[in-house]
């Protein structure tokens, strides 16, 4: 993580402290569950809840240093604070118990934390996508014009897809709320079934079915995965931002504040950095999900190849995908629409939008489509060459307007018929 780009609330998640603090609340919610089973003499918890101890990463690290193994020092920095009573923590568990399980917590409140902003993201398109559910523009594909949409249809677009990464993270949320507390490779050897079941569920998770060592990496994996699907919904839009922001478009552009520079050189320039940046950090997102999945693989019943890249992946993907949702967010509310140079956009199309009527028109009076289209399309390549419009080229083919009335081919023109269901699409996508 770096801080230009983590949201306050994922340093705080992310940070030593918090690790270890986590950890302890593993190591206390096993050491009760064996309390119940009469493994671990009865109040031991308790006692150490009671003293309210304050865990120093600093120290913890400072002994790591020394015994080259970070649970081996946070226990023992326990015991510096707790006494006698520590030698009861960690009984009959491995490591793994307490690394995964904290992960797990961790990530499900990184989630949760995701699914927020992303609430947020969604409820800012669906406004705008509803202000302009009628507001008309050309379509395209293959970067050219195509038929007309209307800048609701395609934000409500973005709202659909983005909802659907809202979907795979609560998905993931599911998938990744397990731990384990079974042992050096999962088979309870000094601990039981039931004694794991109990310390999950004071701690909000599962038990993982069968464990190894380790919670399978299968889960983690799909949290990245998640997080790279949503990551891509987001560069999608700001790839559009950028393209209707252009100076030969401008049919859109991010907000300009008062005092912002566009360029060290060029005072005229109103660049789009935000969604720029945002293509550049989905990227970062995005690149997780090859170690992740690498991660699944790992020898017999475990080994550490995973550890130090969860350690990078866990902290950078979840928090640069926050700012990535908190940017989307003001983007969205902020973006300023055009409606004249959207209609500039449209009338330099010539008409030529309302091809796909006049053919259908043609099919319907009896002309066989392949022979509709060539008739369409002449008439359209003219118009491509600047030879008049669509319409009037059309009005003055008599192979045309011998098989259709002035009446028919003035009504395949109509763009109010064309855009008809504009808002009922726009609040299907939102419902």
């Amino acid at each position: 993580m770096i801080a230009r780009y983590t949201p306050p609330d994922f340093a705080d998640l992310w940070t030593s402290d918090k690790r270890f603090k986590v950890w302890l609340e593993v190591e206390l919610a096993a050491c009760e569950a064996m309390e119940q089973h009469g493994l671990v003499p009865e109040g031991v918890a308790g006692r150490i809840r009671s003293k309210n101890i304050v865990l120093d990463a600093a120290r913890i690290e400072a002994i790591e240093r020394t015994v080259k193994h970070d649970v081996i020092a946070f226990l023992t920095h326990v015991e510096e604070l707790v006494g006698d009573d520590a030698r009861w923590l960690h009984r009959g568990m491995t490591s793994s118990d307490v690394l995964d399980s904290a992960l797990a917590l961790l990530m499900v409140e990184a989630v949760d934390k995701l699914i927020v902003r992303t609430d947020a993201a969604l409820e800012a398109l669906a406004k705008r996508a509803r202000e302009h559910a009628e507001t008309p523009m050309i379509g395209r594909s293959h970067g050219m014009f195509a038929e007309p949409v209307t800048f609701g249809i395609v934000l409500a677009g973005h709202f659909a897809e983005l909802k659907r990464g809202r979907e795979r993270l609560e998905r993931a949320r599911e998938g990744i709320a397990y731990g384990k507390v079974a042992g050096a490779v999962g088979t309870y050897a000094h601990l039981s079934p039931e004694i794991e079941r109990v310390a999950l569920a004071k701690l909000g998770l599962k038990a993982e079915p069968l464990a190894t060592q380790i919670v399978p990496r299968d889960r983690h994996a799909e949290v990245f995965t998640a997080c790279a699907f949503v990551a891509s919904a987001i560069e999608r839009l700001a790839t559009n931002v950028r393209h209707w922001q252009r100076s030969d478009v401008g049919e859109a552009e991010e907000a300009f504040t008062a005092g912002q520079k566009g360029s060290s050189a060029m005072p005229h320039k109103r660049n789009p950095i935000l969604s720029e940046n945002l293509c550049g950090l989905a990227r970062i997102v995005r690149a997780a999900v090859a170690p992740a999945f690498e991660n699944i693989v790992m020898w017999h019943e475990r080994d550490i190849s995973h550890s130090s890249v969860e350690r990078m992946i866990g902290p950078d993907v979840t928090a640069t995908l926050a700012f990535m949702l908190d940017r989307t967010k003001g983007l969205v509310e902020g973006l300023v629409i055009y409606p004249a140079n959207l209609q500039r956009s449209l009338d330099r199309a010539g008409d030529l939008f309302f091809s796909e009527g006049l053919l259908l028109a043609l099919v319907e009076a009896g002309m066989a489509r392949q022979e509709a289209y060539v008739l369409v399309q002449r008439n359209a390549m003219k118009a491509w060459r600047g030879e008049g419009t669509l319409r009037a080229n059309v009005q003055a083919d008599t192979d045309i307007t011998g098989r259709l009335s002035s009446e028919r081919v003035s009504s395949c023109f109509d763009l109010g018929h064309v855009l008809r269901f504009a808002t009922t699409m726009v609040e299907r996508a939102l419902a």
